[in-house]
This record gives C-alpha cells, structure tokens and sequence, in this order.
C-alpha cells in the first residue's frame, strides 16, 4: 500500500463531519494537486486492501460495498456502528 495514499485519504476523512464520505478524486488530488489524473488508479487498491481490514467503507450509491466487487463511481468513509458486519 502506498503510505502517502494512506495517509491522505485518512487525512481528508478526519476532517470531514461523521458519516460523510470522501471521492478518489479527492484523494489523488491531496496527494498530487498537479498530477492527480496519475495518482487516481492508486487510489482504488489502496482502499480496497483498508476496507478488507476494516479501516474504512467502501460506497456505491451511499451504501457499503463489497470490496472484492464494487464497479463504476464509488467513494469512502470511516466506518461507523451502522456498519458491522454489513457489506453487500
């Protein structure tokens, strides 16, 4: 995993409010505000290995995903009590 992506992304989630969520876009553009468009496909494994260890959600529709299968447009979030145990 990439530290810096790591680091970014749970940088811009603790400073939004609770149960909000954050774009991959947001994230490669935190890393690398010049050259965002080639840090973006480092984004989605990143957060796919964090959600697998149950650092954070994966969203598809503002609902959690399943990491192993989620497609198209999707963001992230800490998880909260709402998530135990509840991937699609």
């Amino acid at each position: 995993m990439s530290a810096a992506i790591e680091s970014a992304i749970f940088d811009l989630l603790g400073k939004v409010a609770p149960g909000k969520s954050v774009s991959p876009e947001d994230v490669a553009k935190a890393v690398d505000p010049a050259g965002w468009r080639r840090e973006l496909g480092k984004v989605r494994p990143v957060a796919v290995g964090l959600a697998r260890a149950g650092r954070l959600v994966i969203l598809r529709h503002n609902k959690p995903a399943d990491p192993e299968k989620f497609k198209g447009v999707w963001r992230m979030r800490l998880p909260g009590a709402e998530d135990q145990g509840a991937s699609e």
